[in-house]
């Protein structure tokens, strides 16, 4: 199955990206358990107009992130794996799969206790984390596993949004949920009145975080909502869906998600810290991102293919897909942010809890996952040059 340019694009920047997290969550780690451990951690608490670097970051940069999954996502409907339903279905059942498996497993964990609103952190999957394991594997990899993969997260990751924005919404003020989806609707008529430039867009989607923010549903959502009513047109290089996905790659995958990574896991890990691995939340945790996630994507996939909605790319194996079930038990960005949001009323030793359980949770998910897949596939057959004996 041949990769399009832009889809090409983005694993390469994703493959990177995944990466560059991986030395930045290390480099964290250290310094949070260092010497500078002092300094760093309260690096990140620092106040600015009331509220901390860390907060600025998860409320406002990652607004961005969620721009640009959602311009993503546009461009796969409209373009990409997902424009026609029989392309679309295999990966749609695998996420599916990859969502209610995880969170069925960590509530009948934690059903009735005070930890229960845990349920979405072991459904997300990291995009440039489970890319960027893929990516070592080289050219053993078949494009329909990339391009399963890749759609399968980004799917898992519009589902995350969802879960964010009706599970953990506390108190709604309709007024201010008015002017942001007031000030949408400005947006899409400039749309419609073929506005291309990218100024009014931008300020408007300031304006709409701004709403957001204070209506009382978390304000990245609001990237995921300005995505959509940014003109796409054609999909072709000069149009402002295009330009503005170009011009974010770079800084999401190098800037703000290493930012995001390093403001949330500059953890100090206590010496009984493995005591925190017994309770019911930390074990759903593990249970759903290790165990659920392949589970759930395959079995999703599996059923959908008996039932005739799709089938198995020719150059796929049923083996290929609970490897990359495995990859996406890689929760990490996805699966802390739902953590912050989900026991933001808890206390901080719940956020710690859970944080090196998506820690330990993705690192076995990622391992497990490369080392199958690279038992599992098969070397590509290398061309035969004319002449050669």
């Amino acid at each position: 199955m041949p990769l399009t340019k832009t889809f090409t694009a983005f694993f390469e920047s994703e493959k990177s990206g995944g990466i560059l997290l991986l030395l930045v969550t290390i480099v964290s780690l250290y310094l949070a358990n260092s010497v500078f451990q002092g300094g760093y951690i309260a690096f990140w608490e620092t106040p600015i107009e009331h509220h901390s670097i860390t907060h600025w970051i998860n409320d406002g940069l990652m607004t961005i992130f969620f721009l640009l999954i959602g311009l993503e996502l546009e461009r796969e409907i409209y373009q990409g794996e997902l424009s026609s339903i029989k392309n679309a279905a295999l990966p749609i059942f695998g996420a599916l799969g990859g969502m209610l498996i995880p969170a069925g497993i960590f509530l009948a964990l934690n059903y009735g206790t005070t930890t229960q609103n845990g349920a979405g952190i072991p459904m997300a999957t990291d995009i440039a984390f489970a890319i960027g394991i893929l990516s070592l594997l080289g050219n053993k990899v078949p494009a329909s596993l990339k391009i399963f993969l890749t759609a399968l997260a980004v799917i898992d990751d519009l589902g995350a949004i969802l879960v964010i924005a009706i599970f953990y919404t506390s108190s709604i003020s309709f007024v201010y949920l008015g002017l942001a989806f007031g000030t949408m609707g400005l947006l899409f008529l400039l749309n419609r009145l073929k506005v291309q430039g990218l100024i009014p867009y931008l300020l408007g989607g300031i304006l709409m975080w701004y709403f957001m923010l204070n209506s009382g549903v978390h304000a990245t959502i609001t990237g995921v909502l300005l995505a959509f009513v940014i003109p796409f047109g054609d999909g072709g290089k000069k149009t402002t869906s295009y330009r503005l996905q170009h011009i974010l790659h770079y800084p999401v995958a190098f800037v703000i998600l290493p930012l995001f990574a390093m403001a949330n896991t500059g953890i100090a890990i206590a010496t009984n810290w493995h005591e925190g691995l017994s309770h019911s939340n930390t074990i759903g945790i593990i249970m759903g991102l290790v165990v659920g996630k392949p589970l759930g994507i395959w079995l999703f996939s599996f059923i959908a293919v008996r039932l005739g909605i799709c089938a198995l790319p020719e150059d796929l194996k049923w083996k290929n897909i609970l490897g990359a079930g495995m990859l996406g038990g890689i929760g990490f960005t996805m699966s802390i942010f739902i953590t912050l949001l989900a026991f933001k009323n808890d206390g901080e030793e719940v956020i710690t809890y859970s944080k090196i359980a998506i820690l330990i949770a993705s690192f076995i998910a990622g391992t497990v996952g490369f080392i199958w897949l690279k038992l599992t596939l098969k070397n590509p057959v290398q061309k035969v040059k004319s002449g050669s004996k």
